[in-house]
């Protein structure tokens, strides 16, 4: 049991004095790139897909 203490009690003392937390404006840019990132990988996954999708559906009809 007290090595659970000694656990948490040594994760809350990182959590707190060691740990570089960002600031909001560094969170809100971080956000914005995600999102952006996302955006632009779903519409590269879509192309891919879209053109694959009319490849087979033209070397089905043959």
């Amino acid at each position: 049991m007290e090595n659970i203490r000694l656990y948490l009690r040594e994760s809350y003392d990182e959590l707190i004095n060691h740990v570089t937390w960002p600031t909001w404006d560094e969170l809100l840019s971080s956000g914005k790139l995600v999102v952006v990132g996302t955006i632009i990988l779903s519409l590269l996954i879509f192309a891919f897909d879209f053109i694959s999708n009319n490849a087979l559906k033209a070397l089905y009809n043959l």
